[in-house]
């Protein structure tokens, strides 16, 4: 399959970019663009910090997940293991790191999946999925606040559980439905 055209007619002008409020999770800034229509105006960007999402699978094929409460939205699910990727950290460190956090689990391996923008008509938020395989258990988890309850699920009741809307975070989701993905085109080929 080849890349589409990318004509320079039907980009979006960006002039500059101001900061209208600025913490170290969070920068809301104004920018000032022209679309293909001519219209110029500022339109609202939120650019948040690069992410790295674990999917942790042992040799019994389950996933290791946590069940958690967030308040934003006020719902309960299970998410897959991650975070904030510290400057100058690389991707796989961070999902390793993240896993040990909050699970008490260390991974063996850490292998790239997929890249992702879960927003990015509005959001800047790079996200990373890592899968690893194998994992041992090393302690509690350090991060106290990010799981009521940490377990492993077999990957073969993961559809279920997101159609029941089980499953939170885009990071979630993208992670677990690109290995179901993976696995589907394998055996089909």
């Amino acid at each position: 399959m080849s890349t589409p055209e990318r004509p320079e007619e039907l980009r979006t002008k960006v002039f500059g970019e101001r900061t209208i409020y600025d913490n170290p999770w969070v920068r809301l800034t104004l920018v000032d663009i022209e679309p293909p229509d001519g219209r110029r105006f500022e339109y609202h960007v939120v650019r948040l910090q690069r992410v790295a999402v674990a999917l942790v699978l042992n040799e019994v094929d389950e996933v290791l997940m946590m069940w958690r409460h967030r308040f934003v939205d006020d719902s309960w699910g299970w998410e897959l293991p991650g975070g904030i990727i510290d400057k100058g950290e690389e991707g796989a460190a961070a999902a390793a790191r993240e896993v040990e956090e909050e699970t008490g689990w260390r991974p063996r391996t850490m292998e790239h999946a997929v890249s992702f923008q879960p927003m990015v008509g509005m959001v800047d938020t790079p996200h990373e999925v890592y899968i690893g395989r194998g994992a041992e258990l090393v302690g509690e988890p350090t991060d106290l606040e990010e799981a009521a309850r940490i377990d492993w699920l077999p990957m073969s009741t993961v559809l279920e559980l997101i159609s029941k809307g089980e499953v939170l975070g885009s990071g979630s989701l993208v992670g677990l439905l690109y290995l179901l993905a993976k696995r589907g085109a394998e055996g089909a080929s």
